[in-house]
């Protein structure tokens, strides 16, 4: 059974590489020229949705990888 301090930082990565991830895909979407909040759900604003929700998962992997190469490290 996990303790509360892995389960704490187990919720932490994976939120921190989330944000991270979106954060990037936003980035990049803006430099693309893509704009999220434009009025409407035309193709460049779907085309953002989808880059935002993509690199938001690949944080979260990236995140889970680190998670995982960490615990490997401390493992007796």
């Amino acid at each position: 059974m996990a303790t509360a301090r892995q389960l704490l930082v187990e919720g932490l990565s994976d939120a921190a590489g989330f944000v991270a991830g979106a954060l990037l895909g936003f980035g990049l979407g803006k430099l693309l020229g893509l704009d999220l909040f434009a009025s409407g759900y035309g193709p460049t604003t779907l085309a953002a949705i989808v880059l935002i929700g993509l690199l938001g998962g690949a944080g979260l992997q990236a995140a889970r990888l680190w998670r995982s190469e960490r615990n490997k490290k401390h493992e007796p």
